[in-house]
């Protein structure tokens, strides 16, 4: 699948997020035939896995036929049911997940809250987390830039970066930090923009992958390079995910942890 940066603004609306000041930005460029289904039991009821599974598929087929009507073209990879009635939370193939009505008529993107505790709780961090976890979980290591821990590894963490992102650089420069601290770093590529593709794939193919974005990151210029290689398909990945500006910090466990971090905050939110 090639890299679209510059998707149409219904998609655009539909899928782009919102940056915090600590990332840089993505540069502007993502039932039956016969029936409906609604959703028969209240999100708390239990359901036979064979009854669980139908419902399932017959909404896939209403919400896809009803997303290919409205010319959206992405195809749904999984659905699961959440704790507030007849919403469901959908996995879109290289796109944010989205929350789509049990009936199929209305997707909604943004973030549901739960109130009642003393803390608000987002609906959908944890199945996005449950999610991102799988996806962490199959990345080959040797796709990636690391940065192994001193001493004893406590954690790891994959970092969504750009090596012309400025925020990406500051972060940069705490790896020896953060390292100290016993987390190990993975940089995951995510070029912001099509004119930083180049740079990217410069840094991936060189012999020395550290030293590359190292260069970079100081201002420095490679030479072009090519080869076979992942960039495309981990921004893709972070497309899937809901990246939307870099660095994008994401525990092992598929937690979002934010953006630029410090060592001691990073460490705090991992401990936490």
């Amino acid at each position: 699948m090639s890299l679209n940066f510059s998707k149409t603004l219904l998609s655009c609306a539909l899928f782009c997020g919102v940056l915090t000041t600590t990332a840089c930005s993505k540069e502007s460029t993502a039932s039956q035939k016969s029936e409906s289904l609604t959703a028969t039991a209240p999100a708390t009821g239990e359901a036979s896995p064979i009854l669980e599974q139908n419902e399932k598929q017959r909404f896939i087929t209403t919400l896809q036929e009803q997303l290919k009507k409205a010319n959206i073209n992405v195809k749904i990879s999984d659905v699961k049911r959440t704790e507030v009635p007849n919403i469901y939370w959908v996995n879109l193939e290289n796109m944010p997940s989205v929350y789509a009505t049990a009936d199929g008529k209305y997707i909604i993107q943004g973030d549901v809250i739960r109130l009642g505790d003393t803390k608000l709780h987002n609906v959908s961090e944890g199945l996005q987390a449950q999610e991102n976890k799988k996806l962490f979980a199959a990345l080959n290591v040797k796709d990636l830039i690391v940065y192994p821990a001193k001493g004893t590894t406590k954690h790891v963490v994959y970092v969504f970066t750009d090596a012309s992102c400025p925020y990406c650089h500051k972060l940069h420069e705490s790896i020896p930090d953060i390292n100290a601290k016993g987390i190990e770093v993975r940089y995951i590529a995510w070029p912001r923009g099509e004119q930083f593709m180049p740079t990217m794939e410069s840094i991936w193919c060189s012999k020395d992958r550290q030293a590359a974005f190292e260069t970079v990151a100081k201002g420095g210029a490679l030479t072009p390079a090519q080869c076979t290689n992942p960039i495309r398909s981990q921004y893709e990945l972070g497309m899937r995910i809901g990246v939307n500006g870099t660095p994008a910090i994401y525990s092992a466990e598929g937690e979002y942890l934010g953006g630029y971090l410090s060592a001691d905050e990073l460490s705090a939110r991992l401990t936490k």
